[in-house]
């Protein structure tokens, strides 16, 4: 019998005798909106992970804000290393807990697809500007189902986009995996956040307030290890990804000291009046000037009978920060000034 199943279904097979019963196996999932044949390899969520993988908007993601804008030096993180290290950790978990990687790794590498340039500074514009308001998870499923691979999407899975639409602190997804990224989405940034403003002189790790350090750890290593830890002994054995409540809160607590002293310094984030207000003349420009927007953009406004802001939104939120920055200079700012 096991002779005459191809590859992928030996995997699927292997799946139910190695993972959790919680665990969504890959011969299970709801599939996806159009059927395809499937592969004789791979099984639906290692695939759904490997077209994110080869997309344009997984590329794009290597010159997008994580938190500082231009940041002079090459250790900072940007938006496609912030989601490599929400994958590692997210991979981590799963494994400890035998819940399926490779949905919980397509799910990691999807979840900021559709950030916009300039971090939560180009998501505040196009959010203040958009008539409908705008949130980069919600973009994030758009481009997955309608603006990659030339407007055809890539056709994943019902439960990879579960949990790229759910990883906002609100959400709630359907899976397991979904709630490992959702928390590993926070674990990551909270410490990776620090690592940078310490880098930048923002902060020093001495400045980070002991009752939180105390239970958490004095150094990003010491951190994440609690985290992880942490969830892993209280999740074990439940159909639930929960943390200990002290964990839980001096996690929170943390978050809430880098709103206040990162997130919020003035200089730390002193220019992204400035980003928000490229991106708004931008807006306005190409919402007076449609004709200016790649075709493919157009073409897709007619076929799904959509209004004009949304083409130019998803013109703008695919942008790199770089991309935006040349095409404002290129569109506002007059040939014969830019010598000077």
């Amino acid at each position: 019998m096991e002779q005459s199943l191809n590859l992928r279904q030996r995997m699927e097979k292997r799946e139910h005798e190695i993972l959790s019963p919680y665990a969504a196996f890959s011969d299970c999932s709801q599939g996806r909106d159009f059927e395809e044949e499937q592969c004789d390899i791979r099984p639906v969520y290692q695939r759904d992970r490997d077209r994110i993988l080869h997309s344009k908007s997984f590329r794009r993601l290597k010159h997008k804000t994580q938190v500082f804008l231009a940041p002079e030096g090459d250790h900072y993180r940007t938006r496609l290393t912030h989601t490599l290290e929400v994958a590692q950790i997210a991979r981590t978990i799963a494994k400890a807990l035998r819940l399926n990687e490779d949905l919980t790794e397509a799910i990691a590498l999807g979840h900021d697809l559709g950030h916009t340039p300039f971090g939560h500074a180009g998501e505040r514009a196009l959010n203040r500007i958009c008539p409908e308001g705008f949130k980069h998870h919600l973009q994030s499923i758009r481009v997955v189902e309608f603006l990659e691979n030339r407007g055809k999407g890539l056709n994943l899975t019902k439960e990879v986009r579960d949990g790229i639409r759910n990883h906002q602190t609100s959400g709630k997804p359907s899976t397991l995996e979904g709630k490992i990224v959702r928390l590993c989405d926070k674990i990551a940034y909270i410490n990776h956040d620090i690592d940078d403003a310490i880098r930048g002189k923002i902060i020093k790790e001495e400045d980070i307030p002991r009752e939180y350090t105390d239970v958490l750890g004095h150094s990003l290593g010491e951190r994440l290890d609690t985290l992880v830890h942490d969830i892993v002994t209280n999740s074990e054995g439940q159909n639930d990804i929960i943390m200990s409540p002290k964990i839980e809160t001096a996690m929170r607590k943390l978050r809430e000291y880098m709103f206040n002293y990162v997130y919020l310094n003035k200089r730390a984030k002193g220019q992204e009046e400035q980003a928000e207000r490229l991106l708004e003349h931008l807006f306005m420009y190409y919402e007076k000037n449609l004709e200016q927007l790649p075709q493919e953009y157009l073409i897709r406004m007619e076929q799904m009978n959509e209004p004009s802001y949304q083409a130019v939104v998803d013109y703008i939120a695919g942008m790199t920060d770089r991309f935006a920055v040349a095409k404002y200079k290129e569109l506002m700012i007059p040939s014969a000034w830019s010598v000077y």
